[in-house]
């Protein structure tokens, strides 16, 4: 075999560019077989009842349709192993059956490897030699790695005349994005996926720079026309989200990136892919969730540029009875297919890819429909089939009977009965049965998140990240423009506590336009606080927006990150009084906002007591604080499921953070996942935290959480708790005293 690497793009690159699935299938077994030169190469696809499906085979006179149930023969052993099975003499191992109509038996050389996705086999590739031999470990390991690839793409392809079973009451898992139970019919959502745009030249470099300039304003014209089709139904809640598209259209680092890329002889698409796989990778390649999430957000105008380039027009209105419920499908869905779809008639949204973070499971959360992203398998099914979606548990089922639908309306009609009793509350404030306040506050960092807070009863914002201005341009952005961001959102929380956290950069999350040199471990290097410092220009000019933006309003408040050293917190304090000083002899009418650290090092947590006369406040990152007390990076598939906040070490470090802010007199709030997670909030009402901060989508549910307790019920169940040495132990401690109460809504 050549180059393994080599073949291996060579191989992946031939799916992306066929024009048919059977083509694309059987691109790919012919690219093998010429790769490691087998005689036959074979690809089956996992159906219902653990049954494999060939979908296509180079080499071999196969009869068609061919169906192998259910852990027959040697596919069904690597199907159900989970690894590679590598024989020179296939007919004499005991597993080995004979195919009528398969001449395998002239093939004595067999080696099979499963293709896995997310943990769970969807196919099995296989290869075979006329004579009795053994592939190399070499070859082995290569087909490993590209079944790895094939695992990702084969759910996606459906070759003609391959008859795959479709089950009722299909179910498959994925995670939450929008609470709620939605039942409808699916419309798939196909659209053109910029990432398969290979790499072309165009022949006039003006007139490809001018295409691109038209086809910003032709988008920026589609948003304004789907905004205007989904205000009606969302009101001012979602005006913010097209924003924020429009800013990116309208925001130089796009353009110039793409018109750079063109002037260096690039087609407009090949030009458009690189630069939005530039500005989503940098965001991809971040730590915090938050951030995280709106790579997705590029990617979605990506390929809305792409498909407006193509000349697709708006996506048209479900076919057959328009007043039949619909269920959005795809690997992405974008905000411009729900805007599509009336608001009346949109049951539901599932995603192969996404988090409950991004712009597509806020919008239809804004609009009250339930949302499934990150499924394990997009199963088959085609336009028209019905499907429930549960963004409560984060499950999908495809071809219900009528005994599960009916079951499920019934859950719809208990949920509804529940959103009425959240309604009840709105504006009240987060009291326990025995009379102890919890302030909660939402967390932000986009202009467009601001409503859905206040529409969701949030008495200030704990948390607000300052990054996104800062990453979506091609140069610091200036003192001026920082004001008018930060203005808005203090206004917007006029009277109530805004938490700004100074720029967080550096690490994980690069900024496009300053070099920061690759570091093997982002999450112990040159970030936050510590990068800041090493760029006090860029500081001084961020804390002087801060404070001009604060002028009148005076609800700033500063927050810290990544603080682990007194002398980090002295150069900040001395920096603060000398941008203070500094605006006062220039006339601004300011005043010095308080300051605070997010306790999220935990060398910060012993050292609270050195600091209570120079901080005013603290609030504890749950996030990252339980990463790096249980080394555990929970954006990393292989050990995310041993990330848990409540697990016992969390749990007393934080009890310690308390008792250490009670005795310094310091108010103590806590932001992060902790605190929309209700096993967590009572906990953390027991402990006696004062404020709570979380995603607007769900304030209204730790409201009634809270209200619905007693801090003194809270603190017995602390008790025990911390007496308990697993997760699990502790997660059933609290979820059956929840059950008990008659607060199980919370728990499901």
């Amino acid at each position: 075999m050549k180059d393994p690497l080599r073949e291996l793009t060579g191989i992946v690159q031939s799916v992306a560019l066929s024009e048919s699935p059977d083509e694309q299938i059987q691109q790919v077994v012919i690219a093998i077989s010429r790769a490691i030169g087998a005689d036959v190469c074979s690809l089956y696809r996992k159906a219902d009842c653990d049954n494999m499906v060939l979908v296509a085979c180079h080499g071999l006179e196969t009869p068609s349709p061919l169906v192998l149930p259910g852990g027959t023969g040697l596919v069904g052993l690597v199907a159900r192993s989970r690894r590679p099975i590598n024989l020179s003499d296939a007919a004499t191992h005991p597993d080995f059956v004979h195919i009528p109509g398969l001449e395998e038996d002239a093939f004595p050389g067999f080696c099979g490897v499963p293709l896995v996705r997310r943990g769970e086999v969807v196919g099995v590739l296989v290869v075979l030699h006329r004579r009795q031999y053994r592939v190399s470990d070499e070859t082995e390991a290569f087909l490993l790695t590209l079944a790895s690839h094939l695992a990702l793409v084969l759910v996606d392809i459906k070759p003609s005349g391959v008859p795959i079973p479709r089950p009722p009451n299909q179910r498959i898992t994925g995670q939450k994005g929008a609470p709620g139970v939605g039942i409808g019919r699916v419309r798939l959502c196909r659209q053109y996926d910029l990432d398969a745009v290979p790499d072309t030249a165009c022949d006039d470099i003006e007139r490809t720079v001018q295409e691109w300039h038209n086809l910003l304003v032709t988008v920026s014209e589609d948003l304004c026309e789907e905004r205007e089709a989904l205000i009606g139904d969302a009101g001012a809640s979602i005006r913010g989200i097209f924003d924020a598209y429009q800013m990116m259209l309208n925001d130089t680092t796009l353009k110039d990136r793409v018109e750079s890329e063109i002037r260096t002889g690039r087609s407009l698409p090949s030009a458009l892919r690189l630069a939005v796989h530039y500005f989503s990778d940098l965001f991809l390649a971040m730590e915090d969730a938050y951030l995280k999430a709106r790579h997705e957000d590029i990617r979605h105008l990506g390929n809305k540029l792409f498909h407006a380039w193509r000349g697709g027009q708006h996506a048209q209105p479900v076919s057959g009875d328009q007043d039949s419920p619909v269920v959005l499908v795809g690997t992405q869905v974008s905000v411009s297919d729900i805007a599509a779809v009336p608001g009346e008639n949109l049951a539901g949204v599932v995603c192969l890819e996404g988090s409950s973070l991004s712009h597509t499971a806020v919008l239809a959360n804004a609009l009250g429909v339930p949302v499934v992203v990150s499924i394990s398998v997009l199963p088959d099914m085609n336009d028209g089939d019905e499907l429930i979606v549960d963004g409560n548990t984060g499950h999908v089922i495809l071809r219900p009977t009528k005994t599960v639908r009916e079951e499920y309306r019934r859950l719809m009609v208990r949920r509804q009965r529940f959103l009425d009793r959240l309604e009840s509350i709105h504006g009240k404030p987060a009291i326990t049965t025995d009379g102890v306040r919890i302030e909660l506050l939402s967390n932000t960092g986009l202009l467009a998140d601001i409503t859905p807070g206040l529409k969701a009863g949030a008495e200030g914002v704990g948390l607000y990240r300052t990054e996104i201005p800062f990453m979506v341009r091609s140069s610091f952005p200036g003192e001026e423009e920082q004001v008018q961001v930060y203005r808005q959102v203090l206004s917007a929380y006029a009277g109530m506590p805004v938490y700004m956290r100074t720029l967080d950069v550096g690490g994980d999350k690069q900024l496009p336009y300053l070099h920061m040199e690759p570091e093997e471990n982002p999450a112990l290097g040159w970030r936050g606080i510590r990068f800041t410092l090493d760029n006090i220009p860029l500081l001084m000019v961020q804390v002087r927006a801060m404070i001009r933006a604060s002028q009148g309003l005076d609800n700033l408040h500063i927050l810290l990150p990544m603080v682990s050293a007194t002398d980090e917190l002295d150069i900040f304090l001395g920096l603060l009084d000398d941008v203070c000083r500094q605006l006062q002899d220039e006339g601004y009418n300011i005043h010095c906002p308080q300051v605070g650290v997010m306790v999220e090092v935990p060398a910060a947590i012993s050292q609270l007591i050195f600091w209570r006369k120079r901080i005013d406040f603290v609030s504890i990152g749950s996030n990252d604080l339980s990463q790096y007390l249980l080394a555990l990076d929970r954006n990393n598939a292989r050990v995310a499921s041993r990330y848990d906040p409540v697990h016992p070490a969390v749990l007393h470090e934080i009890q310690r953070i308390v008792h250490i802010t009670n005795t310094c007199g310091l108010p103590v709030s806590l932001c992060g996942e902790m605190g929309s997670d209700p096993v967590a909030v009572v906990l953390l009402a027991g402990m006696g935290i004062q404020r709570l901060s979380m995603s607007s989508a769900k304030l209204p549910e730790i409201k009634w959480l809270i209200r619905s307790i007693s801090q003194t019920a809270a603190r017995e169940l602390l008790d025990e708790a911390l007496k308990l040495e697993s997760v699990s132990d502790i997660r059933t401690l609290v979820q059956n005293r929840l059950q008990s109460l008659g607060l199980g809504e919370l728990t499901v």
